[in-house]
C-alpha cells in the first residue's frame, strides 16, 4: 500500500527563539559590565576614604598632642602601658627613616617614623588595627585595590608629609587625582607613577589606562 509523504519537519531553532537568546547573552553581559563598573566605583570611593581619614587623622593627631604621628618624641612615656613597648620618634617634624635610610611609605622597617606613624595612630585610637609593637602594630593598612596606604616625607616634587596609595590600576589612579586636584599624574597637589616607589622626582607621564599599568599615587594633606 503506498505510503503519503509527509513533509519532514525540520530541527533547530527558530529566529524568535534565538532572537530570545541573544537578549538573554545581552542581558547577562551588560549584568557582568554593570558589575564590574560598580566594583570600580567602590574602590574608588574606598581609596578617595583613605586619603581624606588619614589627613583628618593626622590633623586630629597634631591638635591633641602638638606632635606628628611617627615623629612623636613623646610616644613612649604616653603610652607606656599600651601592652608592649612603645617607640618615639625624634621629633624633628618630619616623617624620617631611623637608621633604615631613605624613608618610604611602604616601609618593611618597623623601627622607620612611616612605620611608627601607624602605631601612634591606633594608640591614640584615630585608626583601627593592634597597637602592639613591631611588624603587626606598625603595619600598613592595605587599601581598596589589595596594596598599602603610606606616609612619608615628600614624593613626586611634592613638600612636607604626603599620603601614598599604591597598586591602583589606571582608571582608580586617575579618577582620584580628578577627585581631589587636576586628574594629571605630573602636576597639583595629587601626583602618581608607575611602580611603587615614591622618589623626590616629579612624575613626567600621564595615566595611561592600557590595562596593564599600576601606579602610586601621593597627595599632600
Amino acid at each position: 500500500m503506498h505510503q503519503p509523504n509527509f513533509p519532514r519537519r525540520q530541527s533547530g531553532f527558530t529566529l524568535i527563539e534565538i532572537a530570545i537568546v541573544l537578549v538573554i547573552i545581552g542581558l547577562l553581559l551588560g549584568g557582568i559590565l554593570k558589575g564590574q563598573e560598580l566594583i570600580t566605583q567602590g574602590r574608588i570611593r574606598n581609596v578617595g576614604n583613605d586619603f581624606q581619614s588619614m589627613t583628618a587623622a593626622i590633623n586630629l593627631y597634631q591638635d591633641r598632642y602638638r606632635a606628628l604621628p611617627g615623629d612623636d618624641p613623646g610616644a613612649a612615656a604616653r603610652w607606656t602601658a599600651a601592652g608592649s613597648a612603645t617607640t618615639s620618634g625624634n621629633g624633628d617634624g618630619t616623617i624620617g627613616a631611623g637608621t633604615a635610610g631613605t624613608p618610604a611609605y611602604n616601609s618593611t622597617t618597623d623601627s622607620d617614623e612611616s612605620r611608627l606613624f601607624w602605631q601612634h595612630l591606633r594608640l591614640a585610637g584615630l585608626v583601627g588595627g593592634a597597637t602592639t609593637s613591631g611588624a603587626v602594630g606598625t603595619a600598613n593598612p592595605p587599601n581598596a585595590a589589595s596594596g598599602v596606604t603610606g606616609v612619608q616625607n615628600g614624593a613626586f616634587g611634592l613638600n612636607g608629609i604626603v599620603v601614598c596609595s599604591n597598586n591602583l590600576p589606571a582608571k582608580i589612579a586617575q579618577a582620584i587625582d580628578t577627585q581631589f586636584d587636576d586628574g594629571i599624574a605630573t602636576t597639583g597637589t595629587v601626583r602618581a607613577t608607575t611602580g611603587t616607589t615614591a622618589t623626590t622626582t616629579v612624575p613626567t607621564a600621564n595615566y595611561i589606562d592600557d590595562g596593564s599599568n599600576f601606579y602610586v599615587v601621593c597627595k599632600a594633606p
